[in-house]
């Protein structure tokens, strides 16, 4: 049974929590978790870098000069790629980088992560985040309470400005809604800040579902 403690915003604790094994207490999968955060880095490549060839580059079709005579090394066009201004050879066109990965394989790396950072202590729940207004003191006080000192991802039940804005100017700080969440992310910063509501909003999201069965 996996269980942590809720703290509030000023650092203690007021109860613990029993979350989902399925979700947060399975054996890691790191073939997988490297499969996806490759397909996400992937998946985000623009694929628009492009470069000319000889044939796209300017300039005239012509000998620059005779083939006997001057000294110089034959030359049969001023587009040639060894020359300044010629094409480039074998270099990057538009193209897709994507990569599919199956929705199960994904869900599977982000259990995988979580269930990591349940047992190295790198996930920390509270009972509520609400600010009446944006004040990055209050998230820095709450860090502080907390005894967090490292990068911390801050996961809420729903995107809310106000803890977005009081935020954003903390280096080391992000803020995603829980259906947001990413294999990327969860291995870019080292703690896990959840409300506990999102903490139910994920075991939802990711939980493993039962196999269908087919009748003959």
């Amino acid at each position: 049974m996996v269980k942590l403690p809720v703290h509030n915003i000023q650092g203690d604790v007021i109860e613990s929590i029993k979350l989902s094994e399925e979700v947060f207490g399975i054996e890691p999968n790191l073939p997988v978790v490297h499969q996806a955060l490759v397909a996400q880095l992937a998946n985000a490549r623009q694929g628009t870098a492009s470069t000319k060839t000889r044939s796209q580059v300017s300039g005239g079709g012509g000998k620059p000069f005779r083939q006997k005579g001057t000294g110089r090394a034959r030359r049969g066009s001023q587009r040639s790629p060894l020359l300044r201004g010629g094409g480039i050879i074998f270099g990057p066109k538009p193209r897709n980088y994507r990569q599919a990965l199956p929705k199960k394989m994904r869900q599977l790396a982000m259990r995988s992560i979580l269930s990591a950072k349940v047992t190295d202590n790198e996930i920390k729940i509270v009972d509520q985040l609400a600010f009446e207004k944006p004040r990055t003191k209050d998230v820095v006080s709450m860090m502080e309470a907390l005894g967090i000192n490292t990068k911390v991802l801050i996961i809420t039940e729903e995107a809310d400005p106000n803890i977005y804005k009081s935020a954003r100017n903390i280096k080391d700080a992000k803020t995603l809604p829980a259906n947001m969440i990413n294999v990327d992310d969860m291995l870019s910063y080292k703690m896990l800040l959840l409300t506990e509501k999102s903490v139910r909003i994920i075991e939802d999201m990711l939980k493993p579902q039962p196999r269908k069965l087919v009748s003959a």
